[in-house]
């Protein structure tokens, strides 16, 4: 599965501390974040008629007395934790508490356990419908060319317009390109991209893209809220002007997409540059309108042109019986980027334009050529777009193989308007792409389930919490495609972790909780640098855990980290806590949806099925074939679930999930197994496992399989990721993994396993024993020489 990109901004920002050096505030030497109440809980508020549970930090190995009280003291409901012990993804042994079948409404509650008492929090909807606006707030904020009025966002965060030509700022109205083009082009408005005043075509292209689908959606989802998102909504200069304020705001990004577009007559005409930033870093704090360095256009990229491309033509299609004169100029400049993408399908950006702006560099995109092809063919119905969405390896769903959504990672855009608007593909092709969020988020539900703190995530890295934003923005496609209440619950689990069910029991969101980031990465929201600037407005989406650690201040205070460990509230902790317009798109979309279901449906089911009896387990050949008696429910039984563990002690993992009651397991290697069964209902709720039934397929041994893939490649390097490595014997392994690397090749990078080389032969190292069964996954990234294509040819395993 494709996972994350490294270079979204890259070593350059160093460049921006060295600058800005003077004005650091001082930072406490090496002092650990502090991890906040052992009772670590959602500080927002839990959602009625849903489950509500906590995660709790103790060395215990047996069940707890937890206990619930209201705002008055009196205890509400009370019960014992489960034990669940280890979590890797944090370091805590950890306990879960389950209070969903309390469901009063009311403010102020705290959940208690073995003594220690967590933060307070609501049972209430209610901060949902205020975080849909507040998240979308933030696209006003960010915007350029135009004064932020204080009637509007209050006096602390007013601001002055920038990059207007009033000094010492210098003008968007007339940028010259970073290498001479003979042209200068006016780039006025849009959104400054995150805490830097760079503009950029692709996090534009899929935060607009985000905000015109949050609306789009409401006009062919049976039941959802459209008046929620409607006109006078948002404390913007628009409201009341007969348009959906969302679709004012997404504008901004659309019209500034379409400035970048270079003109006809000019060389690359059709195609879009990919940033407008600074020529050189900017110090903190400082706002917009005092930015006093030059301004230049970065080269034109094909993935800033397909970004124009797709969002252009879905604003085309949204905007037609709104503003006919936009929706004509929008498709007229989205068919004309998607031609001039085709014509030039590898310009990429260059790894190296990082001085004043991020890089943003995408070496594949091929999913951006699907995400545009199935916006143009949506809103034009042409045969040529058909084809050229049909002819793709992603088409149906099938780039949910590779990952979600990201600003790098865009096909699950284009499946999503394939499956939401009528678009005249054949009935079976839409079913297979609804059916594609089921099983994606079937994955992301069981990532989740392996953790202590649930989220729908497989790594922590830049943009963790926008990645799992996205992600449960698929759970929410995947509840609305299936009525499924597992994915509901799943949306608002990752809720859950953002507001605070986490290690830090630190809410993620500005503003929103008692323990919420306050010093993001930013250059104007910058009080804890000059007490005179105001700290961030609410509904702002700090980055995450990253366990890259790329900034300074991160590096001395979060070394040896726990992947969702490695998190600091401090401005000058870039890699882990600045904002971009992607991730809050992303939380946008997800908090209004969460708010428009949260007034819907009963009390949530936590009655879990009966354990199915019965399992039996027979080897022939590579295979077993398994049976079991049929499970019981309050409500119903809407599956089974198939876990697998390889020798007497490997841990269990789902491999399927079946509506009857039997399954054939092939493709086995010999050795040793155990197999257990559980019952699933609609709700999610599972059964406990059968007790294990081993096995044996004839043969039995030891070994180590290993699978390579890339992820992307350019003209001078590329990432491998994921190296997928599988314990297929019976006892556990310290795994080591061997490749050659082509002549003039050398590794640059690597993380999850400790890669060195000698000549041209690599060795990557596991960093911990590896159970039988279990898989593990590492990646690298390398360089090559210019022009090369040749990757390493083979890997081999050895534990």
């Amino acid at each position: 599965m494709r996972t994350h990109h490294r270079l979204r901004r890259g070593v350059a920002v160093a460049a921006a501390l060295a600058l800005a050096a003077a004005a650091l505030a001082p930072t406490a030497a090496s002092a650990a974040p502090d991890a906040g109440p052992a009772v670590k809980v959602n500080q927002v508020a839990y959602v009625p008629g849903l489950p509500k549970q906590a995660t709790v930090v103790t060395a215990s190995g047996s069940p707890l007395a937890w206990a619930l009280r209201d705002a008055s003291g009196a205890t509400v409901a009370s019960g014992q934790t489960g034990v669940r012990g280890p979590d890797p993804s944090s370091g805590d042994n950890v306990h879960v508490v389950d209070f969903s079948s309390f469901d009063t409404p009311g403010t102020g509650y705290v959940l208690s356990v073995a003594g220690t008492t967590g933060n307070p929090f609501d049972i209430s909807a209610e901060p949902l419908k205020r975080l849909r606006y507040d998240a979308l707030a933030f696209f006003y904020h960010q915007r350029s060319g135009t004064p932020i009025e204080a009637r509007h966002v209050g006096s602390q965060h007013a601001r002055p317009a920038g990059h207007l030509n009033v000094a010492p700022n210098r003008g968007d109205d007339g940028v010259p390109c970073r290498v001479s083009c003979g042209y200068t082009s006016d780039v006025r408005g849009g959104w400054y991209d995150a805490g830097d005043h760079g503009k950029y075509g692709v996090d534009t292209g899929i935060a607009a893209w985000q905000l015109i689908n949050e609306y789009e959606r409401t006009l062919h989802v049976a039941g959802a809220d459209r008046a929620a998102l409607g006109d006078g909504k948002l404390a913007i200069p628009e409201r009341d002007n007969e348009v959906p304020d969302i679709l004012d705001e997404a504008r901004w990004g659309v019209e500034f997409l379409m400035r970048m577009q270079v003109p006809e007559g000019r060389a690359d005409a059709g195609m879009a540059r990919h940033k407008v930033s600074d020529e050189n870093w900017t110090g903190l704090p400082m706002r917009p309108d005092q930015d006093p360095q030059p301004r230049l256009l970065s080269a034109v990229t094909t993935a800033s042109t397909l970004n124009l491309a797709a969002a252009a033509a879905q604003a085309a299609r949204v905007w037609k019986g709104i503003d006919a004169d936009f929706a004509s100029r929008a498709l007229a400049a989205a068919q004309r980027a998607y031609a001039a993408a085709k014509a030039n399908p590898t310009r990429y950006a260059d790894p190296d334009d990082g001085n004043g702006g991020g890089t943003y560099v995408d070496n594949n995109v091929t999913d951006e050529f699907y995400w545009a092809a199935a916006e143009l063919f949506t809103t034009t119905g042409s045969s040529a777009y058909r084809a050229d969405v049909t002819g793709s390896p992603l088409f149906r769903g099938r780039g949910f193989d590779q990952g979600g959504f990201d600003w790098w990672w865009t096909a699950g855009l284009g499946d999503t308007t394939l499956a939401l608007v009528p678009n005249g593909l054949p009935a079976s092709d839409v079913a297979a792409t609804r059916a594609a969020f089921a099983s994606y988020g079937d994955r992301l539900l069981d990532q989740a389930s392996t953790q202590g703190y649930p989220a729908p995530a497989s790594g922590y890295y830049w943009g963790s919490n926008g990645v799992i934003a996205n992600s449960a923005n698929v759970l929410a496609l995947a509840h609305d495609f299936t009525g499924q209440a597992r994915y509901r619950a799943g949306v608002h689990q990752a809720l859950d972790y953002l507001f605070g069910r986490n290690p830090f029991n630190h809410s993620y969101v500005t503003g929103y909780g008692e323990r919420a980031t306050r010093n993001s990465h930013h250059r104007f929201w910058a009080n804890q640098l000059d007490p005179s600037l105001p700290n961030p407005p609410a509904g702002l989406l700090a980055g995450g855990p990253n366990t890259d650690l790329q900034d300074p201040v991160a590096q001395e205070r979060l070394a040896g980290c726990k992947p969702q460990k490695c998190y600091l509230d401090d401005i000058n902790a870039w890699s882990v806590n600045e904002v971009a317009l992607n991730w809050n798109a992303a939380l946008a979309w997800l908090s209004a949806w969460a708010a428009e279901k949260a007034g819907s449906g009963s009390p949530a089911d936590t009655t879990a099925p009966g354990t199915p009896p019965g399992l039996t387990a027979t080897a022939s050949g590579d295979s077993v074939s398994l049976s079991w008696g049929a499970s019981t429910d309050d409500v119903g039984v809407t599956g089974y679930d198939v876990l697998r563990a390889t020798g007497s002690s490997g841990a269990f993992t789902r491999v399927a999930t079946v509506s009857g009651t039997s399954h054939a397991d092939r493709g086995l290697a010999a050795g040793a197994y155990r197999y257990q069964v559980r019952a699933r209902d609609a709700a999610g709720n599972t059964s406990p496992a059968s007790s294990p039934v081993p096995v044996t397929v004839p043969g039995g041994g030891a070994g180590c399989a290993v699978v390579a893939a890339v992820q992307t490649q350019w003209d001078t390097g590329y990432v491998v990721q994921p190296v997928r490595v599988t314990n297929t014997g019976s006892s556990p392994i310290t795994w080591v993994v061997a490749f050659t690397l082509p002549s003039g090749h050398s590794v640059t990078g690597s993380w999850n396993a400790a890669v060195s080389t000698s000549g041209q032969g690599a060795t990557a190292r596991a960093p911990r024993p590896l159970a039988p069964g279990a898989t593990a996954e590492f990646g690298f990234q390398a360089s090559r020489p210019s022009g090369a294509t040749a990757l390493p040819p083979n890997y081999t395993c050895a534990g």
